[in-house]
């Protein structure tokens, strides 16, 4: 297997920390209630979940630093969007491997075929 070039790598350092934080159940929660009902706050977000407000908080921080998730201060609540351009990266990075697989597929297929 070749070395990917630095482009390649540089799209893994920005690609790993956007699916780690994806690839918890809590968070992907979080995303998927910010995705269809908007904007949200501690107490809105972590209202009927087993999870507590600090724990939600936690959560928040980890999507933030991610770049999938923004906030802003409303009076003394912090107020949580999402950032759907991280989502559109995380696509196009799905996207992008599932080209490769495709083409992978077809020379194996080509292959198997002569």
């Amino acid at each position: 297997m070749s070395r990917p070039n630095a482009a390649a790598r540089s799209t893994v350092r920005d690609a790993a920390p956007l699916f780690a934080a994806l690839g918890d159940e809590t968070r992907l929660g979080l995303i998927l209630r910010l995705s269809s009902g908007g904007r949200g706050s501690i107490t809105q977000l972590s209202a009927n979940s087993a999870v507590s407000r600090q724990a939600i908080t936690k959560h928040l921080r980890v999507l933030a630093d991610a770049g999938l998730v923004r906030s802003t201060r409303r009076g003394r609540e912090q107020v949580w969007d999402l950032e759907p351009r991280r989502l559109a990266d995380a696509h196009a990075y799905l996207d992008r491997i599932s080209a490769q697989w495709d083409a992978a597929l077809a020379r194996l297929k080509s292959f198997v075929e002569d």
